[in-house]
């Protein structure tokens, strides 16, 4: 497949309907047209390479090769950074793909940052500011009809105010798959294999998760006593908004503990999405959380991933 991608990947889809069909349910609603096109290319490429993914066939290679999609792409417009050995591999699996005009990141070796990294908002220097605001109005957006957000020109990181109405409709009707899911399972409990019954039931509603994985020893600021130990954490999204995280001494384990957690949050009368305040990267951050009515006692678990970043004054500009 990977001798078919060059500029040209449209007629390769069309002559591929199926594939072209299934490739499109995985555009986040949030994605501009540059940016999925970039990522669309970057899972066709890479699909050869996974030979267990089959389009319309969930997989855990499918959810890997979607995450490495992800993280590349959030590393080539907003400029994330994450452990070397991931971006060696992103980097490894890009390789070749053309995203033009892409987004200008400084570093702090640069002098630009005031203090450390800023978290995933790397902002492209002035030039490229003038680039987007200029391009973004001549650029069509085919953005799914009814998940188009816009953002007020002065916010430049976090969730949009009306965001947790617009995605309390898909988590209305995701409550309802799962508590099937559930019922016809024999009800919640420790024997069920608790991502598998996630991700069925996002996908019966026409979505899919996004699992982001982080080696323990990575994540800053834990206690000497857990910074010492092996294991990854993972955390669970799905539409940008954040459901679990759970610990596990592999990504498989992590992800079942996540899975876990965030099925808990279906035991209630009811689910609501609402903007938190969380941690990420030791800033406080505003964050798109999945909530129970049960009253907490702690705070939430630091955030692996944030997607919501600059949007590039195309959603301001509407």
């Amino acid at each position: 497949m990977a001798g078919h991608m060059s500029a040209d990947v449209s007629e390769y889809l069309s002559q591929n309907p199926e594939l072209a069909q299934w490739i499109d349910t995985q555009r986040d609603y949030c994605e501009s047209n540059k940016q999925w096109s970039a990522r669309r290319e970057f899972i066709l490429r890479n699909m050869e390479a996974f030979p267990t993914v089959k389009p319309g066939v969930p997989s855990s290679s499918l959810d890997r090769l979607l995450s490495l999609s992800m993280v590349w792409a959030n590393h080539v417009f907003l400029g994330c950074n994450y452990p070397q050995a991931v971006m060696d591999k992103i980097k490894e699996m890009g390789e070749g793909i053309v995203v033009q005009d892409a987004p200008v990141h400084k570093t702090a070796k640069e002098g630009i940052m005031a203090k450390g990294k800023r978290s995933c908002a790397a902002e492209g220097d002035a030039d490229s500011g003038v680039k987007r605001a200029r391009s973004a109005p001549n650029e069509v957006d085919s953005r799914p009809a009814g998940r188009t957000t816009a953002r007020p020109m002065g916010q430049k990181c976090g969730p949009c105010p009306q965001a947790p109405t617009e995605h309390q409709p898909f988590f209305n009707r995701l409550y309802k798959a799962v508590a099937w899911k559930l019922v016809s399972a024999g009800g919640f409990g420790p024997n069920l294999d608790h991502f598998e019954i996630l991700r069925s039931c996002v996908e019966s509603c026409k979505q899919t998760l996004t699992c982001v994985f982080v080696p323990l020893k990575d994540i800053a600021g834990l206690p000497a006593s857990r910074a010492q130990k092996e294991g990854h954490v993972c955390e669970i999204r799905c539409q940008t908004v954040y459901m679990g995280t759970g610990y596990g001494r592999d990504e498989p384990a992590a992800r079942a503990m996540a899975s876990k957690e965030a099925l808990k949050v279906f035991q209630g009368r009811k689910v609501t999405v609402k903007i938190c305040r969380r941690r990420y990267k030791g800033k406080d951050m505003e964050d798109l959380m999945l909530l129970d009515e049960q009253p907490r006692s702690q705070g939430f678990p630091p955030a692996l991933s944030y997607p919501f970043q600059d949007e590039q004054l195309e959603d301001g500009s509407s």
